[in-house]
């Protein structure tokens, strides 16, 4: 078997380029600004549907959570004997 030494081959330095940390550093702040914006903006302009979104989201809620239990009849599973 042969063996590879890795002291006999060079490895190139990979040190960081000096610009590496301020361009990180403007990436990031850039990334957080415009992320802030976005949300800020978009939540003004939807803050006046939030009532209709709760009111549509109650409306479903309430026919989706029904299809269990047989709708609005009594507790005895829809059936309706006589007693």
């Amino acid at each position: 078997m042969h063996q590879h030494d890795s002291s006999n081959q060079s490895q190139p330095d990979r040190q960081p380029t000096r610009f590496s940390l301020p361009i990180k550093v403007v990436l990031y702040v850039s990334i957080w600004i415009i992320a802030y914006f976005l949300i800020t903006e978009h939540l003004a302009h939807l803050a006046g549907f939030l009532p209709y979104y709760l009111l549509f989201l109650c409306i479903l809620t309430h026919l989706f959570m029904h299809g269990g239990h047989g709708g609005h009849g009594g507790g005895n599973g829809g059936n309706s004997q006589s007693r």
